[in-house]
């Protein structure tokens, strides 16, 4: 999830409960990696978990190239893309794309296997499109060429993220194969996690846009599949010093100009998701007063001017 999967999320995802937190995707063309953006998606130091590390391309001794890069500078996983969607990275061959060459995917597999000596996965869709969801196919040059893991979204390419996600693709690709499969798409809620983990036989979940704004999520995925019985969403003083730590986070790894502009979107989902999640913060977050205080945090250029809006809102919830 490039643009959001920072450091500085992955490590609270991790706090929280995640069990492996993947980096941004991270372009295998080494002319962008002096970019200011790059050097920050190539940040792998020791605190978020486990160091998964996601690169994307569609030459092999290129992503062959960047493996050995992410991990001489910490990635003790290398995650190869074969799952974006996004236009500019499949006119290049690269994400998605690349579930319509199930010869250059064979190619690209071994090529970053044998370049590595720690584990690579791989994260796929079920197909290009609906009349060519060869998941399974895919799944079984992964594990034929060394592939670890494989995380498959229950989306073809062309369904971008419309619609639902259909999980009849990864309880097939789970059956066709022995290694471990991730499932992933539309898991918003404890019990849609349980249902999709029993229906596929996957051996683990992976969560995206279920946790922006709650990455307490993960904690209450790992409560309801031990207890069957529902946390309680977390109280008003916890979701100030998470959200508040988050935002201060981004500040110090972006710095202050950048680290303002990217703590918006983030601010942004936590007041979607607190107007839906609870009723002791609907009436703060939900509907008209939502998008007001959110307008009015977007508007804010200065990290003081973020810290002591978001004081002033929690000091009103609490009272």
């Amino acid at each position: 999830m490039a643009g959001i999967t920072d450091q500085p999320f992955r490590e609270l995802c991790c706090r929280l409960g995640a069990g492996l937190a993947v980096s941004e995707m991270v372009s295998s063309n080494p002319k962008v990696w002096h970019t200011e953006k790059s050097k920050l998606r190539m940040v792998h130091s020791v605190g978020a978990g486990v160091r998964s590390v996601q690169i994307a391309g569609s030459c092999p001794e290129e992503l062959a190239f960047a493996a050995q890069i992410n991990r001489d500078s910490g990635a003790q996983i290398i995650d190869i893309n074969m799952g974006c969607p996004a236009k500019k990275v499949n006119k290049k061959l690269a994400g998605s794309a690349l579930l319509r060459e199930p010869a250059q995917v064979e190619q690209i597999v071994k090529s970053v296997v044998a370049a590595v000596d720690i584990p690579v996965t791989l994260k796929i869709r079920t197909g290009w499109c609906e009349n060519s969801r060869n998941g399974v196919e895919i799944a079984k040059i992964a594990q034929d060429n060394g592939i670890a893991s494989l995380a498959v979204h229950g989306r073809t390419r062309n369904d971008f993220y419309k619609g639902f996600a259909e999980y009849d693709t990864i309880k097939a690709i789970k059956a066709a194969v022995s290694i471990p499969v991730v499932a992933n798409g539309d898991i918003t809620s404890v019990e849609k996690a349980e249902q999709v983990l029993s229906y596929t036989g996957a051996d683990a979940i992976m969560v995206g846009r279920g946790a922006q704004g709650r990455p307490w999520f993960f904690r209450e995925i790992n409560h309801f599949l031990k207890t069957g019985t529902k946390l309680p969403a977390p109280s008003v003083d916890e979701v100030r010093s998470i959200l508040l730590g988050h935002v201060k986070e981004l500040h110090q790894f972006y710095g202050d100009f950048k680290g303002v502009r990217i703590a918006r979107k983030h601010v942004s989902w936590y007041v979607q998701s607190l107007g839906l999640a609870d009723e002791s913060y609907a009436a703060n977050f939900a509907g008209d007063q939502g998008k007001a205080f959110r307008a009015t945090f977007n508007g804010l250029s200065s990290i003081a001017e973020q810290l002591d809006t978001l004081n002033l809102c929690f000091d009103q919830l609490v009272h």
